[in-house]
């Protein structure tokens, strides 16, 4: 009898146990938190480096004075103007802010600051008048512009061709520390003769405008490569070319023109702090 009662008791709880396993409350693990959506929306900064070369370097030379006999000379003893390409390479640093809006656009500003090195070009000079007394003066010399650094303040709107890639338009403010520089030597044919530098250094401002593309290839780490031309108008420097006796002197005068191209390729890190919220559940 004992037997059977034990036998029985077995059977229902083997019977009951999975109903009651079955009403027990379950743990699941929780799902992952969605992934943030990509933005371009926020604060980046970065680093550039590339090349640079200008249109021109035209600088024009006239000197004119007064002659032993008093009389203006009105000499053009370097005339003209000589053109050329100013080539070297430039390398900085940039920091800005982007909005993304309307689905696919983004606008935003941007600056950069780059240091120059080797653009700057040296050109000869020669030239020969003869003033109202009969006197003949060869001037010959040298003068060169260059830039040394180039900074810009750019406002920015481009167009998402994908999630990733961004093509744009930029400009604005351009501006960059410049040198005009010249050397002349100057003899007359009664022997007198006499020589003078001049210099000019200083920062000016002008405009640029451009574009290019940028490649967001990692989340907040991007790539660019961009095309800017710059118009720093024109800079002259002035001085005096006297004889050594005081015999005559000459006012001279030396104007470079600083407009150009650079192409630079540059990384980005952006903080993304405009980023679109996630709302959890």
């Amino acid at each position: 009898m004992k037997t059977r009662l034990a036998l029985a008791l077995t059977v229902a709880a083997s019977i009951t146990a999975p109903a009651f396993a079955a009403d027990l409350p379950t743990r699941k693990a929780p799902l992952p938190p969605p992934p943030l959506p990509l933005s371009w929306t926020g604060f980046y900064v970065g680093a550039n480096a590339g090349g640079v070369w200008g249109n021109s370097s035209n600088s024009a030379n006239e000197v004119f004075g007064y002659s032993p006999a008093g009389v203006g000379a009105g000499l053009s003893a370097a005339p003209g103007a000589s053109g050329g390409s100013n080539s070297g390479f430039i390398g900085g640093l940039q920091v800005g802010y982007n909005k993304q809006f309307a689905g696919a656009f983004v606008g935003g500003l941007e600056a950069d600051i780059q240091g120059v090195a080797g653009a700057s070009r040296t050109v000869g000079t020669y030239g020969v008048g003869v003033d109202s007394a009969g006197v003949s003066y060869t001037s010959i010399g040298k003068r060169s512009g260059g830039l040394d650094y180039l900074g810009t303040v750019r406002g920015r709107i481009g167009y998402l061709v994908m999630p990733t890639l961004l093509v744009y338009g930029t400009g604005g403010l351009a501006y960059g520390g410049v040198s005009a520089n010249a050397y002349f030597a100057t003899a007359g044919s009664d022997g007198t003769g006499g020589g003078g530098a001049l210099s000019y250094a200083n920062t000016r401002a002008g405009w640029t405008a451009g574009g290019g593309v940028e490649w967001m290839f990692l989340p907040n780490w991007s790539a660019k490569v961009e095309y800017l031309y710059f118009d720093l108008g024109s800079a002259t420097a002035r001085g005096m070319i006297a004889d050594a006796g005081n015999a005559w002197a000459f006012s001279a005068a030396n104007t470079t023109r600083f407009n150009g191209n650079l192409v630079r390729a540059g990384v980005n890190y952006h903080f993304n702090w405009g980023a679109a919220p996630v709302v959890a559940k």
